[in-house]
């Protein structure tokens, strides 16, 4: 049910923020002598930085203090809150409204690591595939009829039956984002499990306060963490292979709205309809690679995603100016593997981990989704700056995602799930 909250914000930020921040904030000669594209492919990649810098430290708190419950409110309210406030941002303060947006999405993924982290708890080696699968895909459905009510919304103004402006139509289903998060996320709040007592703090630090003794052991758990990594091959080939194809996913999602406005030339109601085919054919895709998973296994199933991956950022490049049939086409080929390839990635990389970790290593898997985003989106953004054009920047995903298969072809599985009992996390102080 988070899944179903939250997705309403992810898929708003991708089909609306992105196209209202291009469209609208921006004025049409630009900002700065950059483009609308440009700048929101470079805020992401901040975000995303301050989130390679900050999550390791923060799950290891929350598994240390029994916090993720806690810390998942946390971050989901501080993500709704600036998504209701985001549309109060007035145009052309581009500054401003790439500031709320960086802090609603650093809520955002930032809550997602501790819901992430409840996954190995709650399931076993046999249900964990299904289980991510299953939030995935009830993801997609509720981000698909959030963004269907919004749509309705902004074509109703768009033909003028309404008597309200497109901006403002666009404005009202940015909020209504941040509230769906906020009162769906009630529902998962009071249904999760306690996570029993925090540890108790070791010795030398028994004299500091609570939250120093909590930074203290943080920083030494990452880097002992970090040190151990090193020694297990199959997860470590599987986290670098993450980072890399990962890359090329994350800068698709996140550029695909600015990319149809200022590439392609589409209206707003266009895009809006892509992102509604993407989402609820991804509803589908999700039960579908679980289901596949299960009958080939989980590597093998993210592989076959990823060669289709590949082939629509080939097709992304090759699409039509002011045509919205064939990027309709491309979006239900990207639902079909968005599920596939997001939630088995996660399950796959859930059951490699140690359980009395998981919000660490969630941590640490975020560090690499966010890095890969932090790097995916500064090539597309230095590219599209330096060609003028986005149809170059958005085929350079192209080698993150064929290098990541190459590193994930040499993951070995079994001996990744194997090496968990051979994880020996004890207090660093």
């Amino acid at each position: 049910m988070y899944d179903w909250a939250n997705s309403a914000y992810i898929t708003t930020f991708g089909a609306i923020v992105a196209v209202f921040f291009a469209s609208t904030i921006v004025p049409d000669e630009g900002f700065a002598g950059l483009s609308g594209e440009t700048l929101w492919a470079g805020v992401v990649g901040i975000g995303s930085f301050i989130l390679f810098l900050v999550m390791p430290i923060l799950g290891t708190v929350a598994d240390y203090a029994a916090a993720k419950r806690r810390f998942l409110f946390s971050f989901a309210l501080l993500g709704a809150i600036t998504t209701i406030a985001l549309p109060l941002v007035p145009d052309g303060a581009v500054v401003g409204f790439l500031f709320v947006a960086l802090i609603s999405q650093i809520g955002f993924v930032a809550a997602n690591v501790f819901y992430d982290g409840f996954l190995p708890t709650i399931t076993t080696d046999d249900t964990i595939d299904r289980v991510s699968s299953k939030g995935f895909a009830y993801g997609y459905i509720g981000g698909g009829l959030y963004l269907l009510l919004a749509f309705v919304l902004i074509f109703l103004s768009d033909n003028g039956t309404l008597g309200l402006s497109l901006a403002k139509a666009s404005r009202i289903s940015i909020a209504g984002a941040g509230v769906w998060w906020l009162l769906f996320s009630i529902v998962t709040l009071r249904r999760l499990p306690d996570e029993g007592e925090p540890r108790p703090l070791p010795a030398p630090l028994a004299d500091r306060s609570r939250w120093s003794a909590y930074a203290r052991i943080a920083f030494g758990a990452t880097w002992e963490t970090t040190k151990k990594l090193l020694e297990f091959r199959a997860l470590l080939l599987f986290v670098v292979a993450y980072f890399l194809y990962n890359n090329g996913i994350n800068t698709i999602i996140a550029v695909t709205g600015a990319y149809a406005v200022d590439t392609l030339e589409l209206a707003t109601t266009e895009i809006v309809i892509t992102f509604l085919i993407v989402q609820f054919v991804a509803f589908g895709g999700a039960l579908f690679f679980g289901w596949l998973a299960g009958k080939i296994g989980t590597k093998p199933a993210i592989v076959i995603s990823l060669l289709i991956w590949i082939g629509i950022s080939i097709a992304g490049y090759l699409l039509p100016v002011g045509k919205a049939a064939p990027l309709y086409v491309l979006g239900a080929v990207v639902g079909l593997v968005l599920g596939g390839s997001q939630a088995l990635s996660r399950s796959l990389y859930g059951s490699m981990i140690p359980e009395e970790s998981s919000a660490e290593f969630f941590g640490f898997f975020t560090v690499f989704s966010k890095a890969s985003a932090v790097a995916g989106t500064t090539v597309f953004a230095l590219v599209s700056g330096i060609t003028g054009s986005g149809r170059p920047a958005i085929l350079s995903v192209v080698g993150f995602l064929v290098v990541g298969l190459i590193f994930l072809m040499r993951v070995n599985v079994r001996e990744g799930r194997a090496s968990r009992e051979n994880w020996a996390l004890t207090d660093t102080v």
